[in-house]
């Protein structure tokens, strides 16, 4: 098994940190402790350190997206988007950190509505678009533009999710996640053909 390079071992120890602790702890000196270098060395694989947080943001993209895709096999094209919204929540659960970081906080790099995502810029939001738009080419889902309606569903998963996070609802983490399920389904039923 080949070992992983310095700039692997930098993005492990900064993903392990980021996960944990969030944003702030992610600072070159802590990552450098982790992997055994000095901070200074960290600069030659990121120039800084909101390069290294982009590049966090960006594997953390890529990985919901392999996610998601591996969620589009089912040939119940209704299934595999209420699939891709299950997998949301799941990543918001499980790296709540990570996806305030990636869905929540104000980025000059951000990718904006409409453009961006028009532009198959979102990893993310390309798999929700196309399923949208494969549903409403076989009819299962009512003729609209996909990316409107695929941020329609963003938003409204996302809104569900920050209500949680924020202690909004009384629920336990099952019965959210239920809630949460159940509204999806409202949702997709709403744009069924």
């Amino acid at each position: 098994m080949k070992k992983p390079d310095t700039a692997t071992k930098i993005l492990r120890a900064a993903h392990r940190l980021f996960d944990r602790e969030g944003a702030d702890a992610v600072t070159m000196r802590r990552v450098a402790e982790r992997v055994g270098i000095t901070p200074m060395a960290i600069y030659r694989h990121f120039p800084n350190r909101e390069a290294l947080l982009k590049r966090l943001s960006d594997d953390s993209f890529n990985t919901s997206a392999r996610k998601w895709l591996e969620s589009t096999g089912d040939a119940d094209i209704l299934r595999q988007l209420y699939r891709t919204q299950e997998n949301y929540l799941d990543y918001a659960l499980e790296h709540p950190h990570l996806f305030d970081h990636a869905f929540s906080v104000r980025r000059d790099d951000a990718r904006r509505f409409p453009e961006d995502f028009r532009e198959r810029q979102s990893p993310t939001l390309n798999v929700v678009a196309d399923l949208l738009a494969e549903g409403m080419r076989q009819g299962v889902l009512r003729h609209d533009d996909p990316w409107d309606v695929a941020m329609t569903f963003w938003a409204h998963a996302h809104g569900l999710i920050a209500l949680y996070r924020a202690g909004r609802f009384s629920d336990d983490e099952t019965r959210f996640r239920e809630f949460y399920l159940e509204s999806i389904g409202r949702l997709v039923d709403g744009i069924k053909a």
